[in-house]
């Protein structure tokens, strides 16, 4: 704690109007309420994303989109080539048209067979065998109509299409490629539906399930999201003992893209910290400081920094104490510390 005497000389050193006088703003330490609770890393993952595949085996034909472009649902992504195919489908169809031939012979030799048969001029033995060839035929045409369908949808496999309104991800082929089952086309997702992923340990999940306020630190945006719903996975990693934790953000959040890195907050409550704005860092190499203010001097101070909050504070766990004057605009006070560092030194 400061002596009384030492808070009495900064008060009249550091008087506002002698802070006035500082070609940038600044303002003093203090401890105010703030979060408190578990914060982690995590990372961004889309909630649709998927990477399409090839069904035959062909030559890639076209492809219509490229890394970055938005699709949507529905429209060609990419076309194979299959000649193949095309001669499969056209086969199939003949075998219909013969087993269709077919079965309209052995439907009008039965009608005949039962005429007969009502006027005893055949037995019963003839009859059955009519019968049984116009059962078959019926079975040779459905059988042909349901290959000709099979070869109609592995036809249509030659066409890949957008599931859902996206941005392609990643193209994996160029035309001209020969392609066989499985091998990957494009990778999309769909930005409008994110989530953010955090491995817990178990001996924190009571502490997690208990957070009533859940927030998403996006640290290379400088953004803060309230997660809409947490999912706690109901397994545990052998090798590591953590659960899966899933943070569902708003729709349509701006920026926000798969794979980024973030920080999950669970606030469970709020204590006492000495805060000071996260604009007032300076950040070089593995350095975090301040520029502190004394008299006319203006410092670099480095400091021990505990957990930031949604209000653009982080907790100073050493280096600064209550009533310490900080510089809020870290720029320009170096500028003005180095060129009262050059003044003195002529």
């Amino acid at each position: 704690m400061l002596s009384p005497v030492r808070l009495l000389v900064c008060a009249l050193l550091l008087s506002p109007s002698a802070w006035g006088a500082l070609p940038f703003a600044v303002a003093p330490v203090k401890y105010q309420v703030a979060d408190s609770g578990y914060s982690t890393e995590a990372s961004v993952e889309a909630v649709k994303q998927s990477t399409l595949a090839a069904q035959v085996s062909g030559r890639v034909a076209a492809v219509n989109f490229d890394a970055g472009d938005y699709v949507k649902a529905g429209t060609v992504l990419v076309r194979l080539s299959a000649q193949e195919l095309s001669s499969a489908v056209a086969g199939s169809q003949a075998q219909v048209a013969e087993a269709a031939a077919a079965l309209a012979n052995a439907r009008a030799n039965y009608e005949r067979q039962q005429q007969l048969f009502r006027q005893r001029f055949i037995s019963q033995a003839a009859l059955d065998r009519a019968t049984a060839e116009f059962r078959a035929a019926e079975a040779a045409a459905r059988a042909a109509r349901a290959g000709a369908g099979e070869s109609s949808a592995v036809r249509g496999y030659t066409v890949i299409r957008a599931p859902y309104s996206g941005v392609v991800a990643a193209r994996h082929v160029e035309v001209g490629e020969t392609v066989t089952p499985g091998k990957p086309l494009m990778t999309g997702f769909d930005p409008k539906d994110m989530r953010v992923v955090a491995n817990i340990p178990q001996y924190k999940l009571a502490t997690v399930k208990a957070a009533p306020r859940v927030a998403v630190e996006i640290p290379s945006l400088n953004k803060w999201i309230d997660a809409v719903g947490v999912t706690v996975l109901p397994s545990a990693d052998a090798a590591t003992h953590t659960v899966k934790v899933r943070l569902d953000l708003p729709a349509d959040v701006d920026g926000v893209i798969p794979g980024m890195f973030a920080r999950a907050h669970f606030s469970t409550g709020s204590a006492r910290k000495l805060v000071i704005p996260l604009a007032a860092l300076v950040r070089r190499s593995e350095i975090t400081a301040v520029y502190v203010v004394s008299g006319e001097r203006v410092s670099l101070r480095q400091l021990r920094l505990g957990t930031p909050n949604a209000r653009g504070q982080v907790e100073v766990l050493a280096g600064l104490n209550p009533g310490d004057i900080i510089a809020l605009e870290p720029i320009k006070a170096g500028i003005y510390a180095k060129s009262a560092a050059n003044k003195s030194a002529k």
